[in-house]
């Protein structure tokens, strides 16, 4: 049965042979959307020139990242990918480049002219039949603020994303658009469909009672200095358990900081410790802010609980678009679950990547699994 969604990979370490293979399972009629999530690993430049080939005629996006996330569950060193016809999706898609640059003004000036394309090309496109994916470049540190004002000029129109990933290198991440990659970039798909959708989260880590303060920070460089008046790394370590000397990227997986906002947990990890004794955060976080300690638990049984309610509300799941926390999967693999969380990816036909972080609804959030998870028309699964 024809639905006008297909996904694909390869894990083919030249660039040449992973698009043919790529491109081989996306290619279809009316073909209108290109997602593709790749290691940065390949040749950048002649992965771009690929992929122009293949899909010449057809809008393309997509980054680089901590892994990947394909028909067997998480991947590295690949390149996975999925297509929507027209009649599946109608997109369009806009970019931002020179992030360092940029302000509120141009992420309402993006949002906007994208809605007014998305409803020139589609006038029956309203917030409940449409949705928006951004996709960022990770090291920028701007992931807030883009996705805090292209929300704002959407309105009621959901977005979900995540932040381009540099595998553990945390050096220099890729945003695809236009044909090229570029650091520095923030790119925005926005797209109508008639098949029943809903955007999401879900994460395995509940806020307990033990609560710090951030006293000296500088959110622009995502940096806290001091948390509860004392040098910051010496106080993160002191909330893990361990030694300064010993803290390691484990520890943040298993030690996020949280806040709460209107009954809805937030999660803040720390991406590495300093030498002057401050801590880098994949967010920015202001100073003042009470953020409570976060505990994991059952991260299995929460990801089958989240599948379970999307499918209550649209049914069995033809494609989830996923973007998953690069720290998700190191406590994945730190307790061997690789296996059981790739089955039940598998089983909803789950297609993503894993990032520096994470998007639901404009607030940019870390140790999270953000998404969209599209059923089928009610046609389909009569006939089914």
């Amino acid at each position: 049965m024809e639905t006008g969604i297909r996904q694909g990979f390869s894990t083919a370490s030249d660039a040449r042979e992973a698009v043919r293979e790529l491109a081989a399972a996306l290619q279809q009629s009316d073909l209108g959307l290109v997602l593709f999530f790749c290691s940065p690993d390949y040749d950048l430049d002649q992965l771009a020139s690929e992929m122009n080939r293949a899909f010449a005629t057809v809008q393309v996006v997509g980054c680089t990242t901590a892994g990947e996330i394909g028909a067997n569950g998480y991947r590295e060193r690949g390149l996975v990918g999925v297509s929507f016809a027209v009649s599946a999706a109608r997109a369009v898609v806009g970019y931002c480049d020179h992030l360092e640059r940029f302000e509120a003004a141009d992420g309402h000036a993006l949002a906007d002219r994208l809605r007014f394309e998305l409803e020139d090309q589609a006038p029956q496109a309203n917030p409940q039949n449409t949705f928006g994916f951004l996709i960022t470049d990770g090291l920028s540190l701007h992931a807030e603020m883009v996705a805090r004002t292209v929300k704002e000029a959407l309105g009621r129109i959901q977005i979900f994303g995540g932040s381009a990933g540099d595998g553990m290198n945390f050096k220099q991440t890729h945003v695809f658009a236009g044909g090229s990659f570029r650091s520095s970039r923030a790119v925005l798909v926005l797209a109508t469909t008639a098949l029943p959708f809903t955007v999401f989260k879900t994460e395995h880590l509940v806020a307990t009672e033990e609560r710090c303060v951030i006293t000296r920070a500088c959110p622009t460089q995502r940096l806290v200095h001091e948390i509860n008046g004392l040098p910051a790394t010496e106080e993160f370590a002191r909330l893990a358990g361990v030694p300064v000397a010993e803290l390691t990227p484990q520890h943040f997986a298993a030690v996020p900081l949280a806040v709460v906002i209107g009954g809805q947990t937030y999660i803040r990890a720390v991406q590495e410790v300093n030498a002057d004794k401050s801590v880098t955060f994949f967010c920015a976080i202001e100073e003042g802010v009470v953020l409570r300690v976060a505990r994991g638990v059952r991260l299995v049984e929460n990801l089958m609980e989240a599948f379970a309610r999307i499918e209550a509300e649209i049914g069995p799941t033809q494609l989830v678009l996923a973007c998953d926390c690069m720290l998700r999967r190191m406590e994945i693999v730190e307790k061997q679950l690789e296996q059981r969380v790739g089955e039940i990816f598998r089983e909803h036909h789950t297609v993503g990547f894993n990032t520096y972080g994470e998007v639901y609804d404009g607030i940019h959030i870390n140790q999270t699994l953000t998404g969209i998870a599209f059923g089928a028309r009610p046609a389909e699964v009569e006939r089914g």
